[in-house]
């Protein structure tokens, strides 16, 4: 019997999916991606190899899966022939065995790519026309790729052959009992209904959207699986109530890969800006897509029931907890207080948010390297305590634990949400 699994970002992006869709499409007959453009990026490490994927599902880079590019997304064509060109030198074959590209998916032009650069600083994209395409998509003036391929030019050529009816392909296969993976982009905080607004994407990176831009019915779906980082980043501007360190202090802090030990003891101390700073460093944080530094801050639970309600998550994926090796006390956001009221729920109107204080609960650290672990016996108690408040606070258990980018790093905890 097959399966349909979605798998959602739950924070702001970010959040690792791209290694968990890797992991997950080993068993997996289809893997499609529903929404956004090439301002999502996901890493996907296979052995010693690194690949950085903007448009193109994850699943491409293991063989005899078919890949989808759903009528939800938004794409440049430039960028998915240079990535498709990229791992054919790589040794990988891409052709219409393995990947389709909806023919009612809207295309960036140039001149969307230059509207985005013109406006899209203040809200802080990615300018790379995102914005300005689902702009015109609305408006009923956009270019989808069923038109663009019959122009005479070599990226409509490339691509022709590629271009197809996909909502026959994805719902055929799951007529026929295969499996199916949804591989999400951004996450429910970036939702253009339900996140931080304005700053936020221009689709809807949440379930219902996978379903529209796929051409799928609701009912289809078995498994809906958020991915949560152990802690919460967030990439450019917007909200982020448990951030540690600010904004300004981030966006102004270079690249660099080093810790050091006066780093790690100002943090253990409660330098916020310096928790900002070891977790941005242990986790690697800057975007695939920009190379910009992340913002960081502790696990904000408030968040975390509020994209559980909106997905109706049925299970969750912990990413990067060998993160907090460093730290003796670790905490956690179970609320907000704001106007001198406590909350556990999300509030949609940003001025809240803005005014929005963390209430704060503090764990025990468990200061060892976790990275190495396999089982999940074999994580100290402290760890396992944590995963517990996690699953608690956020009310979705748990069905993997991710410990550091590679596929044996998953510890499976649940297979019954899994293929």
């Amino acid at each position: 019997m097959g399966k349909v699994i979605a798998v959602v970002g739950t924070q702001f992006g970010d959040e690792g999916k791209g290694a968990v869709v890797d992991v997950l499409s080993e068993k997996a007959d289809l893997v499609a991606r529903a929404t956004g453009g090439n301002n999502a990026g996901h890493t996907v490490c296979v052995g010693d190899e690194v690949f950085k994927f903007h448009l193109l599902p994850s699943g491409i880079v293991r063989k005899g899966k078919l890949n989808v590019c759903g009528n939800g997304m938004v794409i440049d064509p430039k960028v998915i022939i240079k990535e498709i060109e990229g791992i054919e030198k790589r040794g990988y074959e891409v052709n219409a065995n393995n990947l389709v590209i909806s023919s009612s998916a809207h295309v960036i032009t140039e001149e969307q790519i230059k509207k985005d650069k013109a406006m899209g600083k203040e809200i802080g994209t990615t300018e790379r026309g995102i914005g300005p395409c689902y702009m015109d998509k609305v408006g009923r003036t956009g270019l989808r790729m069923s038109e663009f391929v019959k122009r005479d030019s070599k990226e409509a050529k490339r691509l022709r052959p590629l271009i197809k009816d996909t909502y026959v392909v994805v719902n055929e296969a799951i007529e026929q009992d295969k499996n199916i993976l949804i591989e999400g982009a951004q996450g429910t905080m970036l939702d253009i209904d339900h996140g931080t607004y304005p700053y936020v994407t221009s689709s809807n990176p949440t379930t219902g959207g996978m379903c529209a831009g796929l051409g799928i019915g609701v009912n289809k779906i078995n498994s809906i699986i958020g991915i949560i980082k152990a802690y919460t980043t967030r990439v450019g501007r917007g909200h982020f109530p448990t951030e540690q360190g600010t904004d300004e202090q981030t966006l102004n802090e270079k690249k660099d890969d080093s810790l050091t030990e006066q780093e790690i003891s100002k943090a253990n101390k409660g330098d916020a800006y310096c928790v900002g700073k070891v977790l941005r460093k242990r986790g690697v944080e800057y975007g695939t897509t920009t190379g910009r530094a992340r913002r960081t801050g502790w696990f904000d639970a408030v968040i975390a029931r509020y994209a559980r309600r909106i997905n109706g998550l049925t299970s969750m994926v912990i990413t990067k907890l060998d993160c907090f090796s460093d730290f003796k006390k670790i905490k956690i956001c179970t609320a907000y207080e704001i106007d001198g009221k406590k909350t556990r729920d999300f509030p949609t109107e940003m001025e809240k948010v803005e005014k929005a204080e963390p209430v704060y609960e503090e764990l025990d650290g468990w200061k060892c390297d976790i990275s190495k672990l396999t089982k999940y016996e074999e994580l100290p108690e402290n760890a396992k305590k944590y995963i517990k408040r996690m699953e608690e606070l956020s009310g979705v258990k748990a069905c993997i634990v991710s410990v550091g980018p590679k596929r044996k790093q998953t510890i499976i905890l649940d297979e019954q949400e899994l293929f």
